[in-house]
């Protein structure tokens, strides 16, 4: 993944609504937006969450400020890891009609991000074998050679 800086343009920029999140997975009731096409999402579905996008703003610069400490260069830390988990709901209770009552959970979450401090971002080298193709394909091409 690209440079620690690069993600804290990206999360400003998703919280100012000039770049989008694509909505890949959870995108009931998502709207569709022209941005979105941008990332080849099926139906161009995206949204901005600006709550999450601050969560993992504030994340990134704690975690930032955790390498400083630790003595390790910020300007070379790439994120090697990140995952959310559920955690233990916690519940209140809502006032029905009818006297009854409802529960009102919240469903809260752990973030794990894990930074690591990269000397450079190397190419990729290319190779010399020649790509291999299907005996299927090899016969098209001939075929198209052979029409010509």
């Amino acid at each position: 993944s690209s440079g620690i800086n690069a993600e804290y343009g990206y999360l400003k920029d998703v919280v100012a609504q000039k770049q989008i999140i694509p909505m890949r997975r959870f995108m009931g009731g998502v709207g569709r937006h022209a941005q979105a096409k941008a990332f080849n999402t099926s139906g161009s579905l995206g949204a901005w969450p600006k709550k999450s996008a601050g969560v993992f703003l504030d994340l990134l610069k704690n975690a930032e400020s955790n390498a400083e400490v630790k003595g390790l260069e910020v300007d070379s830390l790439v994120i090697d890891h990140i995952q959310v988990n559920r955690a233990p709901q916690m519940r209140r209770r809502t006032y029905r009609a009818h006297g009854r009552i409802n529960p009102f959970m919240c469903s809260p979450c752990h973030v794990e991000m894990i930074l690591t401090e990269t000397e450079s971002i190397v190419a990729k080298e290319e190779e010399d074998a020649p790509k291999k193709r299907s005996k299927k394909k090899e016969a098209r091409a001939r075929a198209r050679l052979g029409a010509e």
